[in-house]
This record gives C-alpha cells, sequence and structure tokens, in this order.
C-alpha cells in the first residue's frame, strides 16, 4: 500500500502533477470555484489522469487543518520523494553547488529555503532525519513548487556526509557569525556546499568543526543575525554570482 501524504496550494499542487503525475492519487477542488485559475488547473489534471474530487470549503478546511489551502488539496506518493545523494551527484554535468541546513525546524523557513534553492539552481538540499522539521505541508505550500523540483535529501549522520562531500572535492563553507572572514572576501567558484545552522542556535559545534572555511554574512545594522531562509538566499546567489563570472 502507497505511503500516502496530503499537499496543498495551488503552486504545491500544480508543480506535483507536472512534475510526477503518476505520484498523484487524486486531487481535492474546492466545488464553488471555477475561476480561471481552478479551470487550468482541473485540464491539468485531467490531461494527466488525475483523479479530481469537488468536495464543500470546509471539508478542505478539516483535511489542511485550517491552513490556507486555497481551495486545493492532494494526496499524494511520498515514497516517491527518496532521492540518493549519490545520484544526484553522479548525473550532473556542472560542478555541484549544494545547500546543507543543519537542524532547521520552522517549516515556513525550510519552504523559504528550498525556494531559493530552486532560484539559484541548488542540486540537492540535505537535512539531518532528526531535529530537522522534514517536507510537510506547509514546506510544500511555501515552498511554491520547489518542494517538487529541488532534491531533499535526509541522512541520519551530518558530520559523516560532509566529510563524504569533502572526499568529493567538494569545498564545505559554513555560514557562521563568529566566523572571522567575511563574505566579501569569500572565493569560491567550484564544487560548493553551503552549511547554515537552525534557527537561533546557529551551526553545532560537529558540523561547524567539519567545514572547510566559516563565512559571515557583514552586516551593517543594528540587527544581529538574520532569518537562516534570509542568509541562505544571500550564499546561494553569491555562489552563482561567482560561477557566472568564469
Amino acid at each position: 500500500m502507497a505511503d500516502l501524504r496530503l499537499i496543498y496550494g495551488f503552486h504545491a499542487v500544480t508543480a506535483r502533477i507536472r512534475q510526477n503525475p503518476d505520484g498523484v492519487q487524486e486531487i481535492y477542488l474546492q466545488a464553488q470555484r471555477h475561476d480561471p485559475r481552478m479551470r487550468d488547473l482541473i485540464k491539468l489534471a485531467e490531461t494527466n489522469g488525475v483523479r479530481i474530487i469537488p468536495v464543500e470549503a470546509a471539508r478542505l478546511d478539516g483535511m489542511a487543518g485550517n491552513a490556507r489551502h486555497q481551495g486545493v488539496a492532494a494526496r499524494v506518493d511520498a515514497a516517491q520523494r527518496v532521492h540518493h545523494l549519490e545520484d544526484v551527484l553522479d548525473t550532473l554535468s556542472e560542478p555541484p553547488l549544494l545547500l546543507v541546513l543543519d537542524g532547521v525546524q520552522d517549516p515556513h523557513n525550510l519552504g523559504a529555503c528550498l525556494r531559493s534553492a530552486d532560484a539559484f539552481g541548488v542540486h540537492a538540499v540535505i537535512a539531518p532525519k532528526d531535529r530537522a522539521v522534514g517536507i510537510t505541508a506547509t514546506v510544500e505550500k511555501v515552498a511554491c513548487g520547489a518542494a517538487e523540483t529541488v532534491p531533499y535529501i535526509t541522512v541520519t549522520n551530518l558530520a559523516r556526509t560532509l566529510r563524504d562531500l569533502k572526499e568529493r572535492d567538494i569545498w564545505v563553507a559554513g555560514a557562521a557569525e563568529e566566523a572571522g572572514q567575511d563574505m566579501n572576501g569569500f572565493r569560491h567558484a567550484g564544487p560548493l556546499a553551503w552549511v547554515l545552522g537552525a534557527e537561533g542556535e546557529g551551526l553545532r559545534r560537529l558540523t561547524r568543526e567539519t567545514c572547510d572555511e566559516l563565512v559571515r554574512i557583514p552586516m551593517l545594522g543594528s540587527v544581529e543575525s538574520l532569518n537562516v531562509s534570509v542568509s541562505a538566499g544571500i550564499c546561494l546567489f553569491e555562489a552563482r554570482r561567482q560561477r557566472n563570472q568564469l
């Protein structure tokens, strides 16, 4: 029996149908909605042979836990998301660009990190299985489809995974407030993994010690730190900027 889970929101459901229609068991649409956006989704579902079930808004509210579902939900095969890091790295045609998240527990932050990862061409997002939020319906919705386009890989031992990356000649750079070097002095346009820590805690000690290099984002104002998803966007933008200059 398939391991099913619920996703909701137009971006998340549309992206899943486009990326993997066979992994979508059925979609639930608010019966009262007949606007162009809903008609486009219905057409997409019908084209891909996805079962459509019209339901009342109250039922959708209950299914989504009263989250903002936009009148759309879907039951999808959770097993379809499984990726292995080796499978990603062994099929790349350019130097790897990876985002490693050390224990991000807020689903909105993870969703926003996935959006940044998609925007800047990250090949995979890596996170520990424990002490991390994982992909939830909220993450799917905040990610606006990026949860379907960027491989999200969970590992049992993050430090060991970082060492494995280093053995593949991937430079591991950690974003840390206490780093002596800031982003202005960071230069690396080759294979790269950016490592960011959890909200409020930063990188764990072993993660920090395993990095090849620590880099801080220069701050000019009075706040001491940035949201992890904002930091991820800055680091990934800089990585792509440097690559584009080659």
